[in-house]
């Protein structure tokens, strides 16, 4: 039998996006499930991991993720963003700031580029695909010294 997700409505996929990470930084699972589409064709792809296909899997890994408790502090940053009326593309930096011991300096990861695809659906908008790699080094505007302002 097949878990209901939670009918939460996000009006907006960066409202969707924004629910994302934050379920993501305070690993909480329901939440994190509460995004997807109830729809077997969803697909998540960890950095360096395998695709995982249908709720179920995807549920699973980020449950993997999350068994150590919150732990990380997640920034998103340069945006780049495509929408139509029921399809949005999201393309962000995912910056992973480790928590350590009280009084030593967090520990930063290299940065990860990931794409988000959000489908409209009659519940609000909903993650069908997040894909994240490692991204190589000197690729951020910050690296490349580039300003973020566009104009």
């Amino acid at each position: 039998m097949r878990k209901k997700l939670p009918k939460i409505l996000f009006p907006a996929p960066s409202d969707c996006e924004a629910a994302f990470y934050d379920a993501f930084e305070r690993a909480d699972l329901n939440a994190m499930m509460a995004v997807w589409a109830d729809e077997p064709s969803i697909v998540c792809i960890h950095p360096q991991g395998p695709r995982l296909a249908g709720l179920s899997s995807i549920s699973n890994s980020f449950a993997e993720i999350f068994s150590h408790g919150p732990g990380t502090q997640l920034q998103v940053s340069e945006l780049r963003k495509q929408q139509s009326q029921t399809l949005a593309i999201h393309n962000v930096y995912e910056t992973y700031i480790l928590k350590t011991e009280p009084g030593a300096k967090p520990a930063e990861m290299p940065p990860v580029l990931a794409t988000n695809i959000y489908l409209l659906t009659p519940n609000g908008w909903r993650i069908i695909l997040h894909h994240a790699s490692l991204s190589p080094r000197g690729t951020t505007a910050e690296e490349q010294g580039v300003s973020r302002i566009l104009h």
